[in-house]
């Protein structure tokens, strides 16, 4: 069985917990702030944890959970 190739733009964008949680950035930051409230802002900085319907499509593109 041939080892299998990491999607490349998947490794840079997510991250797995040890807990096996796939960790991604939040989406919605980069510009047009302006017309977005403040508590959007505030709630959205830094990342989250995907879902598990998200996290196992994330996962299939990791087969090595880098």
């Amino acid at each position: 069985m041939p080892k299998l190739k990491t999607k490349s733009g998947a490794k840079k964008r997510f991250k797995v917990t040890g807990t096996g949680k796939v960790v991604a950035g939040v989406a919605g930051k980069r510009h047009r702030l302006i017309s977005h409230t403040s508590k959007y802002i505030r709630q959205n900085r830094g990342t989250k944890v995907l879902s598990d319907a998200d996290a196992r499509i994330v996962k299939s593109y990791m087969p090595y959970n880098r």
